[in-house]
């Protein structure tokens, strides 16, 4: 076959073609086994800076990944080059790599019959008709909102808009090759305030596949307005126990820790602290974790992962109790398990709530801490020890008294896990895991 280089964009198509390119020159190299990964992403993105066009950057990135299987040893090779010489070597490279590495019995494709044969339509590509022009003015109506909005925004980092098109193409020696078209649009905001000596930053952004859906220039930039102004004034506190409520993106990544540890490559390095906890009661007897991989125009929905295996509604954690762990063929092999198809990661999952929105939640507390940014990773896995730099608000009979900042927040996320009493209805939507505001009962909070 003739293989397109030339052009602006490759379609589903196209790629499918490559697919079968690579896997045929894998054959004739002797592979056992082999896959194929093609992708193709294009778009651009629009930056303003104190009304004027700051930087406008094209992405045009198509490449090809291929590993080969020969007597349970495996190679992988990648190419952006997408002529048929160097998709060849390509394999050569890949089959050449297999030949020093070690024989590992659990590596190789998933099994055949696991293979995704009903693929649904997830409405994962909504093409945005705009251009660069648009975009800018877009950028400028936002940063606008954002300076206009108080006196004391004093500067801007900037306001960007993005628009991202792409293609994936997965396909195996079993036969198997699909595609599918994505898309992933934004629209953010960062902006300076100050108040005498005292200077702030904050920030916010919509992202959605269908560009209808995100906020509008105005709603992101007087969003990020309002935070960088909350901030103003900011306090010291001395060390104390209190309780902490996160704001659902940072309970996303909260929960997120817990979703890592039950990762099959965790468990089978015995590197988690969440080992061998299936059946074991790890949160709250109120929280459900459901995964819903097939949630139309959703972030992280897919119709297969990364080995072509189908996706499925699974339950993670039912009445707090762990359920299953996330696994890929070879992470399941490695545990005598089955995959639990999440090559690749977990799939749009759902955090069950409890109680109304952050403010209601706010509502219960006499006082304690209101997390709205995270800094630094001080996270042991294995442990499961957790210490990290927060900013926020102080929270005193209900409502909020005052920002601060140049604070610790630390425990045992096995401990703080069980010490979680409230999560709203307010969930976060841009990322692949949807939870509410998160109310831990207590925690350490170390400051001046």
């Amino acid at each position: 076959m003739s293989v397109p280089t030339s052009q602006t964009t490759l379609d589903q198509s196209d790629l499918e073609g490559i697919i079968r390119l690579v896997l045929d020159e894998a054959r004739k190299q002797g592979a056992d086994q082999a896959e194929v990964v093609a992708n193709h992403n294009y778009g651009f993105s629009a930056t303003a800076r104190l009304g004027d066009v700051e930087n406008i950057e094209y992405t045009n990135d198509r490449g090809v990944g291929v590993t080969v299987f020969h007597n349970s040893r495996k190679g992988s090779a990648i190419t952006s080059d997408l002529n048929v010489d160097a998709l060849s070597e390509a394999v050569t490279k890949a089959s050449t790599f297999a030949k020093y590495t070690a024989v590992d019995k659990c590596a190789g494709l998933a099994d055949a019959m696991l293979m995704a044969s009903d693929i649904p339509n997830l409405e994962l590509a909504h093409r945005w008709q705009i251009d660069i022009d648009a975009a800018i003015q877009y950028a400028i109506a936002c940063e606008d909102a954002a300076r206009n909005y108080d006196k004391r925004i004093s500067n801007s980092e900037g306001a960007t808009v993005t628009t991202r098109n792409g293609v994936c193409a997965y396909g195996n020696t079993h036969g198997f090759i699909e595609s599918f078209p994505n898309t992933r649009h934004s629209i953010s905001c960062s902006v300076v305030g100050e108040s005498g000596e005292d200077m702030q930053r904050d920030y916010y952004y919509s992202t959605a596949r269908d560009a209808s859906e995100l906020a509008t220039a105005e709603q992101i930039g007087q969003t990020a307005a309002k935070r960088t102004i909350g901030r103003l004034g900011a306090r010291k506190i001395k060390t104390t126990k209190a309780a902490v409520l996160y704001a659902p993106e940072i309970a996303c990544g909260f929960i997120n820790h817990a979703i890592s540890a039950i990762g099959g490559g965790a468990q089978y390095r015995r590197s988690s602290f969440l080992l061998d906890a299936v059946d074991e009661q790890i949160f709250p007897d109120f929280l459900q974790i459901l995964q819903r991989p097939h949630i139309p125009k959703a972030m992280a929905s897919l119709p297969y992962d990364a080995e072509g295996v189908a996706t499925s509604d699974r339950a993670i954690v039912i009445d707090g109790v762990l359920q299953s762990y996330i696994l890929s063929s070879y992470s399941a092999r490695r545990l005598n398990l089955k995959t639990t198809g999440n090559a690749g990661g977990a799939q749009n999952l759902i955090v069950s709530s409890n109680a109304d929105d952050m403010l209601s939640i706010m509502k219960t507390m006499k006082s304690g801490l209101l997390v709205h940014e995270l800094i630094g990773q001080g996270i042991n896995p294995v442990s499961g020890d957790y210490s990290r730099g927060a900013v926020g608000y102080w929270i005193d009979n209900g409502e909020i008294a005052y920002p601060v900042h140049e604070i610790t927040i630390a425990g045992n996320l096995r401990e703080l896990y069980q010490r979680i009493t409230a999560i709203g209805n307010d969930q976060d939507i841009r990322g692949g895991t949807r939870c509410g505001s998160l109310l831990v009962d207590e925690m350490t909070i170390a400051g001046a």
